[in-house]
């Protein structure tokens, strides 16, 4: 249909073929590649099952099958995932035959044998003695799968400072019965992940930390000799590669020679680094100097965002500008390869046999897992997140955009302006704009095809994604631009690209709303509060108060604010000062608070106390609460009552109609149109 021939109709009222129903049905989250000689493995995350995690093996013929049975003997369902961190991540390892799992109902380890085609019953390796496992790595030769051990004292124990080990748990299952046949190898560090074991088994790398760091601020990173004993394994020999104070290690690997690498921000951004004789007279050189992130912040555990790939090179992801890239590095001279083509790297990046499989994220389409022919470069989609497939003529492309901060800075994001094949806008208006603040606050955007940003621009709203200061992907002097200055960075930059877009006439300053999740809902939250730029927000299990969030989150995070707003309690006052919860007098643009009851790391009394503090000024609120829902949402349900109440409430505070059969949020105090 030509553009003179669509109906002219008002922005947010345009017909979309991305319902909600659309958007859930036969969708899935993607991660935790692995591959074991031809065969691959991932995870993938189900809406359809109430958010539950399966392991998926697929054979070199195309078969897919389910590792572990939908639920076990005991009627809870098989869920594979860790709560170590409660963030969890790297909850599977594969070698040979062998699958080692974490289940998040028992928080124990199961193993999986594989014989041809088939996978026996699980069997549990671990006690429920309340410990949780995560960063699994199998040592086939000694019959032991190393991992991280996080204790919380007693099954389903919830301690505010479980202590951090790394461990060696036997593959035989003695340990289900003698929880003393788990060895520990390290302790003593608040923090410990990424146990790497070198090709011939004789030496471990980890990373440690400590509070009051997180460890994109500083961690340091360990070799040692392993040593077998009566006892069990033991390290000796420890010594530190590289890391400590105001230096982010993360990410080591092992080259075929014995060589370890890593990755450090040392330079001002995460570079790769390799170091040879490890434990004689260690020689550590930069891989590939440059002003580019081959890393992300490890929120869970476990990201590969490289892989050795053969004798010669390294494969990898890294982001530049704000996009990401894929290819490789010779590890002889650092000289860098970049490969073209539709797929960008999103997620783990993994090599073996001539072939790389990566999470990857298309412009125009869903994204999914991706093997490229290392020798061709032809690529294959062995699964994608969604089978929705949206018309050219409807797809919002990124266009990567800059703009001026009060502090003097430049903040970035992409912009997606309305677009559909169906309807068009009048010529005196323009279209509501909603601006999205990622969580983190330190991960980042993409440029890569959303259906969930597409859901608003395919009905006539522009959407701005932005990557304000504290954001991964452009050096870590961008990333410590919110160090102190969390609910003040981010709001700014939020709201001058806001301002920015109406300047240049792309949007409609009266109709402009903010949104975000997490850390994301409180900039959100922040900047209802504290600036007078939006008309409109959505907080997703947000963070209205920071001293609760001081006081009450779990381990991982409790200092964490330390660097974003500044030491507690001695600097309490400025907690209350940045905190939208003591400051509602100043909030009179309506809100949405959406949170899951079982959220641990932004508890739901935040979002009650918010809702509590606006209705009783009087101002326009809506609470949605979820049942089954941490942080993050997970079930399909869910998702579709999320967007289905966010819309609502867009058309009933920006004056359009929605288009289809749409349920209408109550909102209270919200005056009549």
């Amino acid at each position: 249909m030509t553009a003179a021939a669509r109906p002219v109709l008002p922005y947010g009222s345009w017909p979309s073929a991305l319902t909600p129903e659309v958007i859930t049905r036969d969708s899935v989250r993607l991660f935790e590649v692995q591959l074991e000689g031809s065969d691959t493995y991932w995870v993938e995350g189900r809406p359809q099952e109430g958010g539950r995690q399966v392991l998926v093996h697929r054979a070199p013929d195309g078969t897919t099958t389910d590792v572990v049975p939908a639920e076990l003997g005991d009627g809870r369902p098989f869920d594979v995932r860790t709560r170590a961190h409660e963030y969890g991540g790297a909850s599977y390892a594969a070698c040979g035959d062998v699958v080692v799992v974490s289940r998040r109902e028992d928080d124990r380890l199961y193993r999986v044998d594989r014989d041809g085609g088939a996978f026996a019953p699980p069997a549990p390796l671990t006690a429920e003695d309340g410990r949780r496992y995560a960063d699994l790595e199998i040592d086939a030769t000694r019959g032991l799968v190393l991992a991280v051990a996080e204790d919380h004292g007693e099954p389903g124990g919830q301690r505010t400072d479980p202590e951090s080990t790394l461990v060696a748990v036997p593959l035989d299952g003695s340990a289900a019965q003698d929880p003393t046949a788990v060895s520990v190898l390290a302790r003593g560090t608040d923090f410990v992940s990424s146990p790497r074991l070198s090709p011939d088994g004789a030496h471990l790398a980890w990373v440690t930390w400590d509070h009051p760091n997180m460890p994109w601020d500083s961690t340091t990173l360990w070799v040692a000799r392993v040593e077998d004993g009566a006892g069990g394994p033991r390290l000796a020999g420890h010594r530190t590669v590289a890391g400590g104070a105001g230096v982010s290690v993360a990410e080591p690997a092992w080259t075929p020679e014995g060589d370890l690498v890593h990755v450090d921000d040392r330079s001002g951004w995460w570079n790769l680094y390799r170091t040879q004789d490890v434990l004689g007279e260690s020689r550590t050189r930069s891989l590939h100097p440059a002003e580019a992130e081959f890393t992300v912040p490890q929120w869970g555990f476990g990201p590969r965002t490289y892989d050795v790939l053969d004798a010669e090179h390294l494969v990898c992801s890294w982001s530049a500008d704000g996009r990401r890239h894929l290819g490789t590095v010779r590890l002889a001279n650092g000289e860098l390869e970049t490969w073209a083509g539709e797929w960008e790297p999103a997620g783990t990046v993994r090599a073996r046999e001539d072939r790389v499989v990566f999470i990857a994220e298309s412009a125009t389409r869903p994204g999914g897992v991706v093997e490229l022919d290392v020798r061709t470069h032809a690529t294959t989609l062995l699964r994608s997140t969604s089978a929705l497939d949206l018309p050219t003529g409807e797809v919002a492309r990124a266009e990567a955009v800059s703009w001026d901060t009060p502090d003097g800075a430049r903040a970035h994001g992409f912009f997606y302006a309305p677009t559909s094949s169906t309807a068009v806008g009048p010529e005196d208006e323009r279209p509501p704009l909603l601006v999205m603040s990622h969580g983190g606050p330190t991960a980042a955007t993409s440029a890569g095809f959303d259906p969930r940003i597409q859901f608003w621009t395919t009905r006539g709203l522009a959407v701005l994604d932005v990557n304000y200061g504290g954001s991964t992907g452009y050096g870590r002097a961008y990333r410590e631009r919110l160090n102190g200055g969390w609910g003040v960075v981010d709001i700014d930059d939020c709201a001058a690209g806001a301002l920015w877009l109406s300047a240049r006439g792309l949007v409609d300053t009266r109709r402009l709303a903010i949104r975000g999740g997490s850390a994301g809902g409180f900039t959100t939250l922040a900047a209802l509060t504290f600036r007078d730029v939006f008309t409109a927000g959505v907080s997703l299990y947000g963070i209205g108060d920071l001293e609760a969030l001081a006081r009450d989150t779990h381990k991982f995070e409790s200092r964490y604010l330390d660097s974003l707003v500044g030491e507690y309690p001695a600097e309490a006052d400025l907690y209350r000062q940045r905190s939208p919860i003591h400051h509602t007098d100043g909030l009179d643009a309506p809100m949405v608070l959406l949170q899951g009851l079982e959220d641990r790391v932004v508890p739901p009394d935040q979002a009650r106390s918010m809702a509590d503090a606006l209705r009783a000024k009087g101002r326009p609120v809506a609470l949605v609460l979820f049942e089954g829902e941490g942080h993050g949402f997970r079930r399909a349900e869910t998702i579709r009552a999320a967007l289905q109440a966010e819309l609502s409430f867009y058309g009933q505070v920006f004056g359009f109609t929605p288009a289809g059969d749409l349920p209408e949020l109550m909102v209270e105090n919200l005056p009549q149109r």
